[in-house]
């Protein structure tokens, strides 16, 4: 048999195994974005992947809302662990490819190394970070993010606090009305989404050194900015800290 024979043949039978796994994905449940599917392998690996990196939240992203992930992950919040973004397909590869799933588990061990550093300088900060992560990218790195509450920590407290009471008022309210309308629950998660974007900003970065400087630096903007008179406020430039 000729090799360009046999390269024929090697090319063909790992094209059946790829449609053949494809065929066979199913629907991820838990925490993804979009509706991500997974090959049996894949599904086992995942399973592996998250457990080998306990101090961390996977959260799965199905190809077509790649983009979007970052926007929505502040509804992941967790303050006190990393969120990791990462799509299937790269999952499918992971599971596959010895030398691309070593090149990405390198990625997340050693961010996942940085936690604890992570971790000090936001507690050395005013920020009140709602979740931080990363999210692993086409070139074998990654991104690293941080969705921060544009209030400062004491005024978070009261915030929060004042919507407890309503919250507990709403609630005995509640009891005295029927089920409320699909329509009614659309607009109420319509206006909730644009409250969250409103109230929160996201920082990102290429390393999570940077991703801390950028807090530091937020951190500081806000604590100035809320000291300063509207004038004082209107001096100076922004700063965008958005990629």
């Amino acid at each position: 048999m000729s090799s360009i024979t046999q390269v024929e043949n090697n090319a063909a039978a790992y094209e059946a195994q790829r449609t053949e796994s494809t065929e066979k994905k199913t629907k991820i449940n838990g925490r993804t974005i979009g509706e991500p599917k997974l090959s049996e392998k894949a599904q086992k690996y995942y399973e592996q992947l998250k457990k080998k990196y306990s101090n961390m939240d996977f959260i799965l992203v199905s190809k077509d809302r790649i983009d979007q992930a970052k926007a929505q992950a502040g509804s992941y919040a967790n303050p006190n662990r990393m969120v990791v973004l990462i799509d299937e397909e790269k999952i499918e590869k992971m599971a596959e490819d010895e030398e691309y799933r070593k090149k990405y588990e390198s990625v997340i061990s050693n961010a996942g190394q940085k936690l604890p550093q992570l971790k000090k300088s936001l507690a050395g900060t005013n920020a009140n970070v709602k979740t931080f992560g990363m999210q692993v990218n086409d070139h074998g790195n990654a991104s690293f993010f941080a969705v921060i509450d544009k209030s400062l920590k004491a005024q978070k407290d009261r915030i929060t606090q004042k919507a407890a009471e309503k919250k507990a008022a709403q609630k005995a309210a509640d009891k005295k009305e029927k089920a409320k309308k699909a329509d009614e629950k659309a607009a109420e998660k319509k206006e909730a989404e644009k409250t969250e974007e409103e109230d929160t900003v996201t920082i990102t970065a290429s390393s999570i050194e940077e991703l801390i400087q950028k807090i530091n630096d937020y951190s500081y903007t806000s604590m100035s900015d809320n000291v300063r008179t509207e004038s004082e406020k209107m001096i100076g430039q922004s700063i965008d800290y958005r990629w």
